[in-house]
């Protein structure tokens, strides 16, 4: 007497996996380019001693061409003490960053400083970036 051998095929099908994998590979992909960049183009000046900036804080930014953005809004030089004391509470004067292009007039750098301090925030700090 012969007995039937039945033979049982297992495979795996991983073609469920392979949309997954490609669906999440889809996504990063997608939303990588949403990540919120800074809107105003500027190049550090390098610094050995630079600290990881947090976002926190007030910035003052100056760009190459001159130009003075307060909290990314065009601001003239004239106007900036009155923004920064409008952006802090009266009786707490924050922590300010003063983030400038290495191709910046360091006359019109000072003069920022100058209306930074003058506007009652005794702490800043210019922003580099680590060599």
């Amino acid at each position: 007497m012969e007995f039937e051998r039945k033979r049982y095929h297992v495979h795996l099908d991983i073609a469920p996996l392979v949309d997954v994998v490609l669906n999440l590979l889809l996504f990063f992909m997608l939303t990588s380019h949403l990540i919120e960049e800074p809107a105003i183009k500027i190049r550090l000046p390098d610094s050995t001693t630079a600290e990881s900036m947090r976002e926190t804080s007030q910035i003052v930014t100056i760009t190459k061409n001159g130009e003075l953005y307060f909290m990314d809004k065009r601001v003239d030089l004239k106007n900036l003490r009155a923004a920064i004391q409008d952006s802090f509470p009266e009786r707490e004067k924050g922590f300010l960053r003063i983030k400038a292009d290495k191709e910046v007039d360091v006359g019109l750098l000072v003069s920022v400083i100058d209306e930074v301090r003058l506007s009652d925030v005794k702490t800043f700090s210019i922003v580099t970036e680590r060599r």
